[in-house]
């Protein structure tokens, strides 16, 4: 893999400015955005009423704490555009969630939280060493999802040819790689791994592609999945945070570097860390629930924005701004099975151990005869190890391993290459079938 270091230059300023400049500017914006947010947000009014505090209380960063969190249930209640604080004849776009568990949340951009978006995602594509006249292959869904688009539109503020094929057909995503010769590709984890799984299905060896780097968001992945990609493909893998609520992607980015955690561009964005249960703010360094205020967003302000993504604030290294430590779970993803947390994470990481299975899998959770809740991993086998001796054995192999360092005991059942299903965008990693209590 080639060095993709920034050369000196490349940065803006605010990446490499001291702590205290860096607070005096979230101080300056944060009142800002505090007062937009009370003064043109009905929501925000009444909630900072009800909980007895204003913008003025604000006179330190420290005194963040007092003020209320908002919730993705805020946004569900206020369907559709309940929290906007311009006039929706302001706002040059919505985005929206599936909406697959109630209500869709809906977001709202005006031209200049479009072109801070835009920055924000130059920035992480620099960060992760793409640079001008580069192409990039942007395989993030496009519509409604802010992957997509949230991509595009940085590639093209950075400079680059953007490819916007979007997820599925993945046999034409190869034939294009294959054709345009891409150095950048935009996509879930989860979906790369389908794409390989075409790269070699069509007998091309990954590593005869011009892909020099890969920057996968939109869901938890481990460092075992990094090196898996990075090796097949002799490539650079970066991950890229985001979330609709708070912008899209281009939230934080790690940095190629060093890929040691994502720096949060702290000029647009302000992370706390709390306690999940008791609210409670924890000291940098301290795993926690991730909230963010932004600092700079016009239709849409967020004040403590609870992500439910599980993670700790660590000194800036490559840039100067924090880092968060790669989010492997979220608080509302975690399985509690039989007393123990099980995150999906911790399963794909013991997969990734056994040679004899391909890295895709779905959990299944089952009600037992004895009323104990059960875990299934569905796994598949590579070609190479297809007869029902190979299977048995790698069974007991990722049972073991996920006995030994999760706690606990699971079914596992090897299928069929291909058997387990694909994503073209998130993968859905848990199927909980188990009886509704009530």
């Amino acid at each position: 893999m080639e060095d993709l270091a920034p050369r000196p230059g490349d940065l803006d300023p605010i990446e490499t400015a001291s702590r205290d400049e860096i607070a005096a500017l979230q101080f300056h914006r944060m009142k800002r955005s505090l007062k937009h947010a009370y003064a043109n947000s009905p929501f925000y009014r009444k909630r900072f009423d009800d909980h007895g505090v204003h913008p003025e209380d604000l006179k330190t960063l420290a005194d963040l704490a007092r003020f209320p969190f908002t919730t993705k249930t805020d946004l569900r209640d206020t369907y559709p555009f309940g929290m906007f604080a311009v006039p929706r004849s302001d706002l040059v776009r919505v985005h929206a969630s599936s909406g697959t568990t109630g209500k869709p949340t809906v977001v709202g951009y005006t031209k200049h939280d479009i072109d801070v978006w835009a920055d924000v995602v130059a920035r992480s594509i620099r960060a992760a060493g793409g640079r001008r006249g580069d192409m990039v292959h942007v395989a993030y869904g496009y519509g409604l999802f802010t992957g997509g688009l949230g991509a595009h539109y940085g590639a093209e503020r950075l400079g680059c040819t953007v490819v916007p094929i979007s997820g599925g057909m993945t046999e034409r995503q190869v034939t294009l790689m294959t054709d345009f010769r891409p150095r950048i590709i935009m996509v879930t984890p989860s979906y790369m791994l389908s794409i390989l799984d075409e790269f070699r299905r069509q007998g091309i060896d990954p590593r005869d592609s011009a892909l020099q780097v890969g920057i996968f968001g939109a869901e938890p992945w481990t460092n075992a999945m990094r090196h898996e990609i990075e090796e097949a493909f002799d490539m650079h893998a970066v991950d890229i945070y985001g979330l609709s609520e708070i912008m899209g992607p281009g939230v934080a980015n790690e940095c190629v570097e060093t890929k040691d955690g994502l720096h949060v561009w702290e000029d647009h964005f302000y992370p706390e860390i709390i306690d999940p249960e008791t609210g409670a703010v924890l000291p940098d360094g301290a795993i926690g629930e991730l909230v963010f205020t932004t600092l700079t967003k016009e239709g849409l302000p967020m004040v403590r924005y609870r992500t439910r993504d599980l993670t700790r604030l660590l000194p800036g290294t490559a840039r100067s701004m924090r880092r968060i430590e790669k989010i492997t779970g979220r608080s509302d993803d975690m399985i509690i099975l039989r007393g123990v947390n099980v995150f999906p994470t911790q399963i794909e990481e013991q997969i990734l151990k056994c040679a004899g299975l391909a890295p895709h899998f779905q959990i299944e959770l089952t009600r037992g005869a004895g009323r104990l809740d059960e875990m299934t991993v569905h796994v598949e086998c590579t070609t190479a190890a297809g007869d029902a001796a190979a299977r048995a054995a790698s069974a007991r192999d990722l049972a073991h391993h996920i006995k030994s360092v999760v706690g606990i005991s699971t079914r596992i059942a090897v299928g069929d290459p291909g058997g387990v299903p694909r994503s073209e965008g998130k993968a859905r990693r848990v199927v909980d079938n188990r009886p509704k209590e009530g």
